[in-house]
């Protein structure tokens, strides 16, 4: 199954997608943002081709719409979020990074993933100078970094 998001799709807290048992891919489209929730996992998806979104009207919870600025078109965005994790997806070929996790996001853990074909794939912290990027807490293990990347990898 292929998702086509028309914009991004915003995550509320303690929120799980689980793609296991199917074949499901996010792509062609914007797609995963994670900004200032926590207790999210991604797992299981086949995560490709994302694109820049925005300037629109995003639904960000089951009563409100908010205007949306344009994305940067990463696979996942975590933006001040906390406590998540990200296990198991194939990760390729998006705008910008594959997975950001910027401004204070901390808690995280990227696992087991498989990522190729891409320029940007990881962004950990938004700056030096950014300060609540200082305490950012990370875990990065037993991910693949496969063929065809070519910066941003630890």
């Amino acid at each position: 199954m292929t998702i086509q998001l028309k914009e991004e799709l915003i995550m509320n807290s303690f929120k799980t997608i689980d793609g296991r048992g199917a074949s499901v891919h996010i792509a062609g489209g914007p797609c995963i943002t994670i900004q200032y929730v926590t207790n999210i996992i991604i797992h299981g998806l086949n995560i490709h081709d994302c694109k820049q979104g925005g300037n629109a009207m995003v639904r960000d919870s089951p009563r409100h719409y908010g205007w949306r600025t344009i994305s940067d078109g990463d696979g996942v965005s975590i933006f001040g979020g906390s406590h998540v994790w990200v296990d198991h997806n194939s990760l390729s070929n998006c705008k910008d990074g594959l997975i950001d996790a910027i401004h204070g996001s901390t808690a995280i853990t990227i696992s087991n993933n498989y990522m190729t074909h891409h320029d940007k794939v990881m962004l950990l912290g938004h700056s030096d100078s950014y300060t609540q990027d200082k305490n950012m807490q990370v875990t990065i293990a037993f991910n693949h970094f496969g063929e065809g990347l070519v910066q941003r990898m630890p």
